[in-house]
């Protein structure tokens, strides 16, 4: 039976929290990976713990963003963390996309679309006149001439990105419940599995509190 596929949100400073987390949430129910943010990356023993994890499918959400030579000197600078998936902002442009693709090698590249934090209210005030949906579509058409290897979008625009994009899609902005923190464009994990996502991104409802008891609840909401 395939395995539902879970990234694990591990925010944190603190290497015994996320010990705790990786500690916890090793199961034979679902297949998880984890994923490192800012917080996490930036932190003083951050890279070094990574750089030693053995046996573990890695995420490093750098959100990379910049002209076409410095996304590749920043993948070049963390190829020593092998990690198995990068992400890299679609809105860098097509160049830096395939020059970033080029320079990742071994490391899956995933492409980020509009964050789930935003929806189309944000998107005007920043400055953009299309919908979300709309800018989600067109950026999923760039990863895929870009042949990036996943992408990255709110699980409510699978649907759109999956017509134009065959590869892995991963979806952040999961919640259990209406409770949506600073995200917006939320749907539960049967919602989002449904649509026709690959992997999930959970931070919160599994990382705060008990770990334990809250995978369980999830593991149990996907019977």
């Amino acid at each position: 039976m395939k395995k539902n596929k879970i990234f694990i949100a591990c925010d944190s400073t603190s290497i015994f929290k996320i010990k705790k987390i990786i500690r916890e949430t090793e199961n034979s129910k679902l297949k998880i990976g984890y994923k490192f943010g800012l917080e996490f990356l930036n932190s003083k023993y951050g890279r070094k713990f990574i750089s030693k994890l053995k046996n573990k499918i890695t995420f490093g959400d750098y959100k990379i963003s910049d002209i076409p030579n410095t996304c590749v000197s920043a993948i070049k600078a963390v190829k020593d963390l092998n990690l198995n998936y990068l992400t890299i902002h679609i809105n860098s442009g097509l160049e830096a996309l395939k020059s970033a693709k080029k320079a990742s090698g071994k490391t899956k590249l995933i492409g980020v679309t509009v964050l789930t934090s935003l929806d189309n209210k944000s998107l005007k005030e920043i400055g953009f006149n299309k919908k979300v949906k709309t800018i989600v579509l067109q950026q999923a058409k760039l990863a895929s001439r870009a042949k990036l290897d996943a992408v990255v979008c709110s699980a409510q625009e699978v649907n759109i990105v999956k017509k134009v994009f065959k590869k892995e899609i991963i979806t952040p902005g999961i919640r259990f419940n209406s409770k949506m923190n600073d995200q917006k464009r939320v749907l539960t994990p049967k919602q989002a599995y449904k649509n026709g996502s690959d992997w999930l991104v959970i931070g919160r409802p599994i990382t705060k509190g008990n770990i334990r008891n809250n995978l369980k609840n999830l593991i149990d909401h996907l019977s």
